[in-house]
Order: structure tokens, then C-alpha cells, then sequence
């Protein structure tokens, strides 16, 4: 179970005063291409999950994700995620051709065929997303900068056990130094898919 903060910057001039705030803790930037899919016959949406291809730093990394009963509330997010590394020369057959998936030698992509009855896999298109990784008072803190085709969205994103305890951390640093913020009560994939911004 992935347990994440999310909350939401209104735009890019407070994400910029976030992260020259965090500037000191500053772990890496990382630029990630996410790309999505589901079977010819919709069955992943239908049963709530999503599967992606995300590449980090171009082809220096790829990691296919399962996530299953998605549940966003007052800006906590709780998934269930099932993570597995795959080649990244592999990872862009399989985006030029989705069929690909289906013989690919992968646990999460069994899964979606024996769990989920997936026969044949179609592209569904994606997003790019800029993250910008610190460590903070214990937390690691993602401020992204997510690409749609439709427009940008801003956001501060904290996996961890406490989501309260670091939610309210979170809410006391952007308050003291006067940035607004909301709590996102949709995810970036169902974003993409509404095809407007939050």
C-alpha cells in the first residue's frame, strides 16, 4: 500500500518559491515520461487500476506500475502499487506497440492478464513530470511539475506512514512562508484522463 501527501501549488511562481525554499535539501531532479495503459476491452479502469511505463532521465531507468483501489481524501492518497524495473529499450517497444506487453516476461504484467483478464494491452497516451526530490525534516519531499497536453499543474507529494503527522508539517511550512495550497482530490492519472486541470 502506497500511502502519499498531495497537495496542490497554484501555479508556477509558488512552485518555484517552494523549491528555492528547499533548495538545501535538495536530493536530485528527476524528469520522468509516464505513459498509460489498459486492455482492448477497458477491463483495468473498470475493476480501478491503471497500469504505467514511466522513464526516468530519458532511457536511464524504467519501471512498470500496477496500481489497484485508488482512494484520494482531503489530500491523502492511499493505492495499492506493485512496482517491477524492466528494460528501458523494452519498456519503448512496448509503447510503440502496446501488444507487446502481453508476451512480455514481467510479474505485474502476468498479473494483469491472470488478475485482471487483460488479453491484448492498447496505449492510452501520458504526461511529463518534473520532480524535484529533497529530503526534509525527515520526509522526502517530491515538488512536481507535471506536463499535460491541456496545461501544467503544481503539486507537493510525501510517501510515508504518518500522513497526518506530515500533512500538517507540510501545511504549517507552506502557511509560515505564505504559499497557497489546496489538497488534490484527484490523482495525475485521472487528471489526464478529464482532460483538464484541477
Amino acid at each position: 500500500m502506497e500511502v502519499e501527501v498531495k497537495l496542490g501549488l497554484p501555479d508556477r511562481v509558488a512552485h518555484g518559491r517552494v523549491v528555492a525554499l528547499l533548495a538545501p535539501f535538495r536530493r536530485e531532479t528527476l524528469r520522468q515520461e509516464n505513459l498509460f495503459f489498459d486492455g482492448s476491452e477497458k477491463e483495468l479502469p473498470s475493476q480501478r487500476a491503471i497500469l504505467r511505463i514511466r522513464f526516468y532521465n530519458g532511457q536511464a531507468r524504467c519501471v512498470v506500475s500496477l496500481k489497484a483501489k485508488a482512494i484520494l481524501v482531503n489530500g491523502i492518497s492511499r493505492v495499492e502499487e506493485d512496482e517491477e524495473e524492466i528494460d528501458p529499450s523494452v519498456g519503448r517497444e512496448c509503447v510503440m506497440e502496446p501488444k507487446k506487453l502481453a508476451s512480455l516476461d514481467s510479474r505485474i504484467l502476468k498479473r494483469c492478464k491472470d488478475e485482471f483478464r487483460v488479453k491484448d494491452f492498447v496505449g492510452l497516451g501520458g504526461f511529463a513530470n518534473v520532480s524535484d526530490v529533497f529530503d526534509w525534516k525527515g520526509l522526502k519531499l517530491e515538488v512536481d511539475e507535471t506536463k499535460y497536453d491541456f496545461g501544467t499543474c503544481y503539486e507537493i507529494e510525501c510517501e510515508t506512514s504518518d500522513p497526518e503527522g506530515a500533512k500538517n508539517m507540510l501545511e504549517e511550512f507552506l502557511k509560515k512562508n505564505g504559499i497557497r495550497y489546496k489538497h488534490f482530490e484527484a490523482s495525475k492519472f485521472a487528471v489526464f484522463r478529464s482532460g483538464k486541470l484541477p
